[in-house]
């Protein structure tokens, strides 16, 4: 086997993978298919992750020098290129590459993580089919302050996260949720700038340069405004690959239903634990279980647990 350990997909879960295998021993490949850092590059605004960084550009680069430090070293390699298919067998995992190539290790750690969801991809908006609103967790104080109200569709966490790392940004944002995103709205609902509505359905139509949103409240009542600046906060989907990877009934792949040679971190894991800081955590997790695991530490390590409380 040309490693111990496949890693696919360069964001946090899969980086912070690679350095905690760098510093087990572990020979790794990293399988990212377009650049180490993902979607962290695109990130406007960072309040949650410890180091100081208040913006993604900062983390990617730093998660890039730090696999570039490994590889220098020798512990780590990179191959572009997009992996397709991951399997688990007795004596090894099988990552299949969309080159036709076959990566085999003792173990894969798949990081694959989410991909955004449109209008298009939730039965209560009806939106033109083209619709690709901005994200907010890219936009910036200037681009939300352009529409009074600005509207967002949906109340993902991105929207805490944006509210607090712009404490001070002038902004009235008209957040229209399905009740399924109403457990996530604590933490935003005390903030003067942000007007929360639960709705059944929202309709989109172009106006003026603009939209025009009518929405369906779950209280029976109309919210209809026209819209300069409009925002999809939707939420997510996780992005699997094919092959041995076990989804739960919401898609996602928790780590305990996976062969013991696949593991799973990152957001990929669960749709109520996407943080950056959790998904680093969760790559070095996925290494360390394996480290153990294959060199049969694992029940040595409960029992010494068990007879020091």
């Amino acid at each position: 086997m040309e490693a111990e350990l496949v890693v696919v997909g360069g964001g946090p879960a899969g980086v912070a993978a690679v350095l905690m295998a760098g510093s087990l021993g572990l020979r790794t490949v990293l399988v990212e298919a377009d650049r180490v850092g993902g979607k962290v590059w695109e990130i406007g605004a960072l309040e949650n992750v410890p180091g100081g960084r208040t913006e993604g550009v900062a983390l990617a680069e730093a998660l890039v020098t730090d696999v570039a430090r490994l590889q220098e070293a020798g512990r780590c390699s990179v191959v572009g290129a997009r992996a397709v298919r991951v399997r688990g067998h007795e004596d090894r995992a099988e990552t299949v590459l969309d080159d036709g190539r076959t990566l085999a290790a003792s173990a894969v750690v798949v990081a694959t993580g989410v991909t955004a969801l449109t209008p298009g991809d939730v039965p209560w908006i009806d939106a033109p089919e083209a619709l690709r609103p901005p994200p907010l967790w890219r936009a910036s104080p200037e681009d939300v302050g352009r529409g009074s109200p600005a509207v967002v569709l949906g109340a993902d966490r991105p929207l805490g996260t944006w509210l607090r790392a712009h404490p001070d940004a002038a902004v009235r944002l008209d957040v229209l949720h399905p009740p399924g995103d109403a457990y996530k709205t604590a933490e935003v609902a005390a903030d003067a700038r942000v007007r929360l509505h639960e709705v059944d359905h929202v309709t989109l139509s172009p106006h003026e340069g603009g939209w025009r949103v009518v929405a369906r409240r779950t209280d029976g009542a109309t919210h209809e405004v026209t819209a300069h600046a409009l925002f999809g906060n939707i939420g997510s989907a996780p992005a699997p690959l094919d092959g041995d990877l076990v989804p739960g009934p919401d898609g996602y792949c928790p780590p305990a239903a996976q062969h013991p040679r696949v593991l799973v971190a990152g957001d990929l894991r669960s749709a109520r634990h996407q943080r950056i800081v959790t998904a680093e955590g969760s790559g070095a997790e996925a290494v360390l279980t394996h480290y153990y695991a294959a060199r049969g530490l694992a029940g040595s390590l409960h029992r010494q647990g068990s007879q020091e409380q």
